[in-house]
């Protein structure tokens, strides 16, 4: 079942924004790339802590990359994929989310 996150614009571009499942499970983070969102797990597959040390702060200085505060690791936005730190080669989880008519939708 779908449902509206937040709207794009809630997210400044090149930022993320973290937010709790109604399920109780782990929580996403999206970041906004222009007019396009990508999602994934706030959790570092490195030791499974969250991303973000202070709430919504997922990115990088340059803001070029999703940043693990507890390691330094650094992710791709477009994939997940880590490219710096110690969990070099693996990804974050992605989650399904889309952007229609400007809301920010988890599928």
């Amino acid at each position: 079942m779908s449902r509206v996150l937040c709207r794009l614009d809630d997210i400044p571009d090149g930022e993320g924004r973290g937010f709790e499942p109604d399920d109780g499970g782990d929580g996403i983070l999206v970041v906004r790339r222009g007019d396009g969102a990508y999602g994934y797990v706030n959790s570092c597959p490195h030791a499974a802590s969250p991303l973000d040390w202070v709430e919504n702060q997922f990115m990088s200085l340059d803001k070029s990359h999703i940043l693990c505060a507890t390691h330094g690791a650094e992710f791709r936005v477009e994939d997940g994929y880590c490219v710096l730190g110690p969990c070099r080669g693996k990804s974050l989880a992605s989650v399904a989310v889309s952007v229609r008519d400007g809301e920010v939708i988890l599928d």
